[in-house]
């Protein structure tokens, strides 16, 4: 089955690997991007677009008959307060709606809570270490997960752990709503591939995922 996929945050680590792999799937793909010059990817089934999530009149038209949007924002500001993905997720689920697109894959991160299955050298570095140094990332990331799941749209958030940039493996574990023993890094590739993979898989919708190897 081809889809018609928007990818929001294109450019960044896990945006462009879902770009590419949902490319070698064989679906459509619109890439968001403030800037259509930092993707350097070329193909017939790819369209690249300038937008900016934080302004729906840039994207709200590209929402027409797509069949699954992935929301991969990110920042590289982790020292100051943010409402990229709280404000940014907002408008775009508000979008969404308006234009009856149901289907949403959103990126958090694992961290934002401690998991009780972890080692304990890993559940303290969460707390200590992750928790301090990505404080304000993190709140934002709970209140974007809060928003998303008052919705009734067919979401899954994704909570990956530390992220790698190595090759898609499709040899992965993962967890539906619940938190995964020793998940300690995956490759942004893999994030991907999941999702795509994952797109029409009903089990996943409304959910909270988990992953790593």
């Amino acid at each position: 089955m081809v889809l018609n996929i928007l990818v929001i945050g294109a450019n960044g680590g896990i945006g462009k690997q879902a770009v590419e792999i949902a490319l070698q799937s064989g679906h459509k793909v619109t890439a968001l991007l403030r800037n259509p010059a930092k993707l350097a990817i070329s193909h017939p089934n790819l369209q690249i677009i300038k937008g900016d999530v934080m302004r729906p009149e840039t994207f709200e038209d590209h929402l027409e008959g797509k069949d699954a949007v992935i929301s991969a924002l990110g920042t590289n500001t982790i020292r100051k307060p943010t409402k990229l993905y709280s404000e940014g997720n907002k408008r775009l689920l508000k979008a969404m709606k308006k234009k009856g697109v149901r289907r949403a894959f959103f990126i958090s991160a694992s961290a934002i809570e401690i998991s009780p299955v972890l080692p304990f050298y890993a559940r303290f570095a969460a707390k200590y270490i992750l928790q301090k140094l990505l404080k304000y990332m993190y709140d934002d990331l709970r209140i974007m997960e809060k928003l998303v799941k008052e919705t009734d749209l067919d979401w899954t958030i994704m909570r990956p752990p530390r992220l790698t940039d190595k090759p898609v493996t499709s040899d992965y574990r993962f967890a539906m709503n619940s938190f995964l023993k020793n998940s300690l890094s995956i490759s942004r590739a893999d994030v991907a591939h999941f999702m795509i993979n994952n797109i029409t898989n009903e089990a996943t919708y409304r959910t909270t995922i988990e992953i790593g190897y």
